[in-house]
């Protein structure tokens, strides 16, 4: 080599000059086209874009992931009305893709044919929300045992988010996930104590997911808890006599509630004159022959309960005191007139009996 170039090539300056100026051509070239990423929901419209730098009017193709042409130089190539091209000048090329699926995630190419051929990719991420989720239930639940709830969110990308919630407070449960492929499936289980109690609290299962920000997809789901019935007759106030008449509820609980109720009388058939109509029984124009213990009864699947009522019909008046006047025949206060208690004496001797008890009571015996 001569004196002369070996100098040339030798000479620090020269070299950092033509380093500099190789790396800003090969910089320059790597430039000329430019992607950019892109994320998109489900169903929604994606804009894929390709930056131009130096633009010559040298041929721009676009291709999709499977590296099948979409446009070239403006002009569709691939049969698909879901990709549009929206614009093309020399500094950028933007197409649409309108009803986006997972399937068509992926890098798409912008390529740049001049004496080099340049490319970059564009990626297209899908991302896929959850829908409500749904709640199954694995287990009966059953005063004293036990329930187990899943929260099942079928399908989304990334995998949703699932947490179950009482009262506001978390209750922790066992995840897991299903991959199939392009989607995620999520479940949360958890297995909570119950008792009657319970029956119809509220549980809520909570989907979250980043397409969603701050919202949840929330399902609400309250608790069914079976148990045994419980059975409680609600008496008429005050005392019963001769001509008046008997009207008994049967409060019936119970999960499920029992169908039918059933009055019967102790060692005894009910009277002719009651009637039942649904948990209420009536009996008319009572009389002494209708005394007796009357038994409210009722069944389910998961256990039966009964009540009783003792019945007491007076053929006479005895007038009770009000607690504060120191009558010691009882605690109530009958609010007939004697004269009326005269008129409803069928027999002299209950008159004579009704006396001697009134003298007795004032003290005058």
């Amino acid at each position: 080599m001569r004196p002369g170039l070996r100098s040339l090539l030798l000479s620090p300056p020269l070299s950092i000059a033509l380093c500099v100026l190789i790396l800003l051509s090969l910089c320059l070239r790597s430039q000329a086209v430019q992607a950019e990423n892109v994320t998109v929901l489900e169903g929604g419209t994606a804009q894929i874009s390709c930056r131009l730098q130096n633009y010559d009017g040298s041929i721009v193709v676009i291709q999709n992931p499977r590296r099948q042409t979409l446009f070239f130089n403006g002009t569709r190539a691939l049969k698909d009305d879901r990709f549009q091209m929206v614009l093309f000048t020399q500094r950028l090329v933007r197409i649409t893709l309108s009803n986006v699926s997972v399937w068509d995630e992926g890098g798409y190419f912008c390529q740049l044919y001049t004496d080099d051929t340049h490319h970059q990719v564009a990626t297209l991420t899908v991302s896929v929300p959850p829908e409500v989720p749904t709640v199954e239930v694995k287990t009966e639940a059953v005063e004293g045992g036990e329930v187990e709830l899943v929260c099942l969110s079928p399908r989304s990308k990334p995998p949703a988010t699932l947490r179950w919630m009482r009262d506001r407070r978390e209750i922790q449960g066992v995840v897991s996930q299903q991959d199939y492929g392009k989607t995620y499936s999520v479940s949360n289980t958890i297995t909570i104590p119950v008792t009657m109690r319970d029956n119809g609290a509220q549980v809520s299962c909570e989907a979250s997911h980043p397409a969603l920000g701050t919202q949840r997809k929330v399902r609400h789901y309250r608790l069914d808890v079976h148990f045994a019935p419980t059975v409680k007759i609600i008496p008429p106030p005050g005392i019963l006599r001769e001509g008046d008449s008997l009207s008994l509820f049967c409060s019936v609980t119970g999960n499920p509630l029992p169908r039918n109720v059933q009055w019967s009388r102790v060692n005894d058939t009910l009277p002719e004159r009651a009637e039942t109509v649904g948990p209420t029984l009536t009996v008319s124009r009572l009389s002494q022959a209708h005394n007796g213990t009357y038994l409210c009864q009722a069944h389910n699947n998961y256990g039966r309960a009964a009540d009783h009522y003792a019945l007491l019909v007076y053929d006479f008046l005895l007038p009770i005191g009000r607690p504060d006047s120191g009558n010691p025949l009882g605690d109530e206060y009958d609010a007939r007139s004697q004269s009326e208690a005269l008129f409803l004496f069928k027999n002299p001797c209950h008159f004579l009996i009704y006396c001697f008890t009134l003298c007795f009571a004032v003290g005058l015996l």
